[in-house]
């Protein structure tokens, strides 16, 4: 059985949308309206260097408090914004961070060294025997660290777990900078109005993450009481595990969303991975297909039945609720399957729907017979691309992916696989010029 959603709550859901942006770019507006009028309270700096450099670290404990509400996992962004754009946020959030990070104590330190007519560098080593400067120091360095670890080159040479335990670092930078901006921060000090500001800012982006994903998370896994029911080898690096627990059919979760999945005993606290569900939710059980290239994922064959499951979830916005049109289209790329094998499941896909499943063998396509069958009931088309990616076999092409499907610009487009195909594919889709509204990818470089 499939559990189904009542229309009135789909189009609940979809009007989520146009809310969440509205209440994020109010929120932002109504802060960097505030950020800049305590910088004027607190009154000029000795010189223009020292202004930019106060300036610059009021932006850096606002946008390190954006970036803690953008990991929070608040339900209006998750399921209204969607990981794919959320994860385009969190990234020019972390640039902000890092460029604040790194111009902030320059300048502050040139402002120094010109009111007292000291070399630079003999003024920094000063600055940096006070302790709250030190500290403020410490935690610049360590989003550096954070910065440097997650660029292309270092994150492909990271499992998963390694990248997700560094970023674990950024709740130490907050402690540290709190700290830093209470004992040195003037525009933090400067009136009772700027202090209630800064400490409700910290409490609401404190208070969000910790309920987000600390205690709803606790609550809900005491409720249900996840359980391993059954693991299901799909292929020789494949497997599928099935969970059960209790009054599952309660859990607000849909087809194409996914959880960050933990199994305490078996692995350590800290390794956590984001896996979709790869059948739609039935209020009886969960199932999530994963592929073992990371320590949690290899060792999911060897879960035993009754294992305790820690999930924290469900997350993201790739469900049909947000489709603008009838027709869609379902791009997939290896393991990438999972969460188009999910909606295919979902009674709101309707007929005429196409399937594109790219591997590089056939050997390789997972859920293969199960999809099939699907897409057969659903009077869907599924086309299995293979071969290696070059010269005449290149599908993500705009001619190629429009002769495949001709009315692609009319369809709702849904991408989920490795980085070089999504890319792929959203660079083709903007070249046909597909609306935007209509595209809908699953990132999960979000999911720390």
């Amino acid at each position: 059985m499939i559990a189904v959603t009542h229309p009135q709550i789909r189009t609940a859901r979809r009007r989520l949308r146009p809310s969440a942006r509205l209440v994020a770019a109010t929120f932002l507006v109504v802060n960097v309206a505030a950020v800049h009028l305590l910088f004027v309270l607190a009154g000029p700096a000795n010189n223009t260097f020292g202004s930019l450099g106060r300036l610059l670290g009021l932006y850096l404990a606002f946008a390190l408090a954006v970036q803690l509400l953008l990991i929070a996992r608040l339900p209006l962004l998750d399921r209204g914004i969607g990981m794919d754009r959320l994860t385009g946020w969190h990234r020019w959030t972390g640039f902000v961070i890092f460029w604040c990070a790194v111009l902030h104590p320059t300048f502050v330190i040139l402002g120094f060294a010109r009111y007292d007519g000291v070399p630079f560098l003999r003024t920094a080593l000063t600055l940096f025997g006070q302790l709250p400067v030190l500290l403020g120091l410490i935690a610049a360095g360590l989003i550096v660290l954070i910065v440097a670890l997650s660029v292309r080159i270092a994150r492909r040479r990271l499992s998963y777990e390694t990248w997700h335990a560094v970023h674990l670092l950024m709740y130490a930078v907050v402690t540290l900078g709190v700290i830093h901006q209470m004992y040195e921060g003037t525009a933090f000090t400067v009136t009772v109005g700027a202090q209630v500001y800064w400490w409700g800012l910290w409490a609401f982006a404190v208070g969000a993450l910790v309920t987000g994903r600390l205690i709803v998370p606790l609550v809900r896994n005491a409720r249900h009481r996840l359980r391993v029911a059954a693991v299901v080898p799909e292929a020789d690096d494949v497997v599928s595990v099935h969970v059960t627990g209790r009054d599952l059919h309660r859990l607000d979760v849909r087809a194409g969303q996914f959880f960050l999945w933990r199994f305490p005993g078996h692995n350590r606290w800290w390794q956590v991975n984001p896996f979709s569900l790869s059948a739609a939710p039935n209020g009886r059980s969960l199932r999530l297909t994963a592929k073992g290239i990371g320590t949690t994922s290899a060792g999911l064959r060897d879960l035993p039945v009754g294992a305790k499951v820690f999930a924290e979830g469900p997350y993201g916005a790739f469900t049909l609720d947000h489709r603008r049109g009838t027709g869609t289209l379902l791009i997939a790329g290896g393991i990438g399957i999972t969460p188009i094998r999910s909606l295919l499941e979902d009674p709101a896909l309707g007929p005429d729907a196409v399937v594109i499943y790219r591997v590089r063998r056939a050997a390789d396509a997972v859920l293969l017979g199960e999809l099939r069958n699907l897409t057969r009931a659903n009077g869907a088309r599924l086309h299995l691309l293979t071969g290696r990616t070059g010269g005449a076999n290149q599908p993500f092409l705009p001619a190629n992916l429009q002769k495949l499907v001709p009315d692609v610009t009319s369809r709702d487009v849904f991408v989920c696989g490795p980085a070089p195909l999504t890319t792929a594919v959203l660079d083709c889709l903007r070249k046909l010029k597909v609306p935007p509204r209509q595209i809908h990818a699953e990132l999960f470089r979000l999911a720390a």
